[in-house]
């Protein structure tokens, strides 16, 4: 499938060196944090206790289970293999629903993302990687670097291939329309069932209790464990230069983002989980996509990357 209208897309290394360099120190942000920054995740927090309100429904927590891992799958597959690496290959119109979809997660916009995991990659576990826990410390590299302010601009140099797509540029620039439609789109079906099916013992709020504010609290620290947890705890098989680990549980929770020291060896691939035993669901379901079509030429992990001599395995 190659008629359709396409975005670039490039080797990843390639993607990041022509938007990049090794001299260039503007990626670096002293390590300040601006606390009125921290109101939006107080806020998504503060939404749990909710749940002490509302209550539950088997209707609520089923909602926000499938939200949990439909959305972990736009992160993990679209925003993180798609829009950073252009691990594999797509069209216009379905870029445009990945990016729709990675913007029901509340993580900021594709671009936004993009640009900051590049720089990650580039720069990992260096001075201008801003979400080290190796240069920092735990708190910052899960949460904290975000209240920075200079941190939460996107630096559209550093995505040039994707910043040529006006509409992403405006979902860039408006992320929080996606989020906000969500929001109103949870607690609208929330009433409706309510009037509706009133069996089902669900509301307007709850749903938005669970479905978004829940949901939304533990797919954020799923996420971002892999920037922290990921570079503490676990396994090394590869002799990389920053201190990415293999992690199970996490691969498990993430939908195989988990296998990050494999991922930092060789990021061109589609695939993260590189042996068989290695869950990685995320890659099973594109696979899935490219077989009916909607996705093409998935980058493979080549038997020379993976049966690389490994290191003595060990562990965090």
């Amino acid at each position: 499938m190659n008629t359709s209208v396409q975005s670039p897309c490039q080797p990843e290394s390639s993607l990041i060196t022509s938007s990049l360099s090794h001299d260039d120190e503007t990626v670096f942000t002293p390590l300040k944090a601006h606390w009125w920054h921290y109101w939006p995740f107080v806020f998504l927090h503060a939404g749990c206790l909710g749940a002490l309100y509302t209550g539950a429904s088997p209707v609520a927590i089923g909602i926000a289970i499938a939200l949990y891992w439909v959305r972990m799958f736009a992160i993990t597959g679209f925003y993180h293999r798609y829009f950073s690496h252009r691990t594999y290959k797509t069209s216009r119109a379905l870029q445009l629903v990945f990016a729709l979809m990675g913007l029901t997660a509340v993580q900021k916009g594709p671009l936004w993302w993009a640009a900051h995991h590049r720089n990650h990659h580039l720069y990992s576990d260096q001075t201008q990687d801003v979400h080290s826990p190796i240069k920092s410390d735990w708190l910052w590299s899960h949460i904290g670097w975000m209240t920075n302010k200079e941190n939460l601009k996107t630096d559209y140099t550093k995505v040039r291939d994707l910043a040529k797509f006006p509409e992403l540029v405006f979902l860039n620039r408006h992320d929080w329309l996606v989020p906000l439609g969500l929001f109103l789109g949870l607690f609208g079906l929330g009433e409706l069932l309510n009037r509706f099916w009133p069996g089902l013992q669900t509301s307007g709020l709850q749903l938005l209790v669970w479905g978004f504010f829940i949901s939304t609290s533990v797919l954020f620290h799923a996420t971002c464990s892999i920037n922290s947890v990921a570079h503490l705890l676990g396994t090394r098989r590869y002799r990389t230069q920053d201190q990415s680990r293999n992690n199970f549980f996490l691969a498990l929770i993430t939908m195989g983002e988990g296998w990050h020291n494999n991922h930092h060896h060789y990021q061109r691939a589609t695939r993260q989980g590189f042996f068989w035993w290695e869950i990685d669901v995320t890659y099973y379901l594109l696979k899935l996509m490219a077989w009916v079509g909607l996705v093409w030429d998935l980058s493979p992990v080549p038997d020379k990357v993976r049966l690389a001599v490994p290191t003595a395995t060990s562990k965090g």
